[in-house]
């Protein structure tokens, strides 16, 4: 069933444009004000890993940005970082007219939601974090090119990679442990929309600088330290959904059990929900793994079932 129609917008920004996916609730009907979802993507994302989460969220209006230094918005100039997202995403709302909204992040994404909470606690009404936005367990004293390392391993030894074709760069993702069993047709458009020419090759869109700089700040930086810990006295609801699979479908995942257990305890504000059986991508790339957090969605937003 098709509960959206498609387009995109071009928002100004420091450094250049954000692109930004808009999905328009058919059911609204012409003139009729439907409620936003704003929905933030991974660290080496697109705002197209969310076409299945939006189907999942009939008569809504959905926003997606790509980040500064991914998909569309890569050639996008300046300074990284998560205040330097929130900003971003402040631009988004005010060129679509949104007073506040719901901020759904997943991974890298669910970290710059908690820093538009942060910077700007009035345009966000609720937030729900996708296996990201809480600390992360990061081995200590690690320098900047171990620390992504660490973190993120063969993801980003690929925005190094270099890929012939297409169909070589879906090849090399087709083979890839956490999508063997979740392959599709949306999947395949995600992938190519990654891709930007580089000679006479192609590449990643996503910047590797920007993905350094961004995976330093939310280990290391203080802005985001402090942003955790306003959340404590925020008063607005706070879902953190977690997999038990990682970015290469092991286990752990991002965050061991003992771990979470941990960092939760400490932060009776949020409240958590595990989804079995789905790892740290196709919780939101996967049919499936979508169809299960989108129930989560509808109960969290009121948003109801589609018909």
């Amino acid at each position: 069933m098709i509960t959206h129609r498609y387009r995109t917008i071009d928002v100004p920004v420091e450094g250049g444009t954000l692109r930004v996916g808009v999905w328009d609730p058919i059911e609204a009907g012409e003139g009729s004000l439907a409620p936003d979802v704003l929905l933030v993507h991974g660290v080496t994302s697109s705002h197209l890993a969310w076409p299945f989460v939006v189907s999942q969220l009939p008569g809504t209006r959905v926003i997606a940005p790509d980040l500064r230094g991914r998909g569309a918005s890569h050639a996008v100039s300046g300074p990284a970082g998560m205040r330097a997202h929130a900003e971003d995403l402040l631009a988004v709302l005010d060129a679509l007219a949104v007073s506040s909204v719901p901020v759904i992040g997943h991974s890298m994404g669910a970290f710059v939601a908690v820093a538009l909470a942060h910077e700007a606690p009035e345009r966000v009404s609720q937030l729900v974090l996708v296996d990201g936005g809480l600390p992360l367990d990061a081995p200590p004293g690690l320098e900047p090119e171990e620390l992504v390392a660490a973190i993120l391993g063969p993801t980003a030894d690929r925005l190094s990679m270099r890929f012939g074709s297409v169909m070589d760069y879906l090849d090399f993702w087709r083979e890839h442990p956490a999508f063997r069993a979740d392959w599709s047709l949306e999947l395949e458009r995600y992938f190519a929309y990654d891709l930007v020419p580089d000679g006479d090759a192609l590449r990643s869109a996503t910047s590797l600088q920007t993905t350094t700089d961004d995976t330093i700040d939310l280990n290391t930086g203080t802005f985001l330290a402090d942003a955790f810990d306003g959340l404590a006295g925020w008063g607005r609801p706070v879902l953190f959904v977690s997999v038990p699979r990682g970015l290469r479908d092991e286990t752990p995942g991002l965050y061991a059990p003992d771990y979470l257990a941990r960092v939760l305890s400490s932060r009776p504000h949020i409240r958590h929900l595990a989804l079995p059986d789905l790892n740290h991508y196709t919780v939101v790339l996967g049919r499936r793994g979508a169809a299960e957090l989108g129930s989560v969605l509808r109960d969290e937003l009121g948003v109801p079932a589609a018909a």
